[in-house]
């Protein structure tokens, strides 16, 4: 069992106290991502030598980062965008995708969500 100095938030009900780990946070919001049209994949980068590459499924969660801040969220994703697609409409779908059903799974409000595309992949 973790301990309670868990990365995560928690809020307490009626019932009892609820905690989620941002890490069960990050992979839901990286599974709305990969949903979004435009969004090839999240991208991870080697600290050492600059080098992006996009993340396999059961690693995604490397490239969001989740923070609690005054008991909102801010949520920071590296993608890797498809060729050809407008940037500013790919983020603007995951923005409010993810803003949209985040906040509905967690039953906290999102404050910010940040995007940094680190690349582009020709789909085939």
């Amino acid at each position: 069992m973790k301990n309670s100095s868990m990365k995560g938030t928690s809020m307490n009900t009626h019932m009892g106290n609820i905690a989620i780990d941002s890490e069960v946070i990050a992979q839901y919001a990286g599974s709305v991502a990969m949903e979004c049209f435009g969004v090839v994949g999240m991208a991870g980068i080697n600290v050492k030598d600059g080098l992006v590459k996009l993340l396999k499924m059961d690693s995604m969660t490397r490239g969001i980062n989740v923070a609690i801040k005054n008991n909102k969220l801010i949520l920071n994703f590296h993608i890797i965008v498809a060729y050809g697609v407008s940037i500013l409409a790919v983020s603007d779908n995951l923005i409010s995708n993810v803003k949209y059903k985040v906040e509905e799974f967690t039953g906290i409000e999102i404050e910010k969500i940040n995007i940094f595309v680190e690349g582009v992949r020709v789909i085939d």
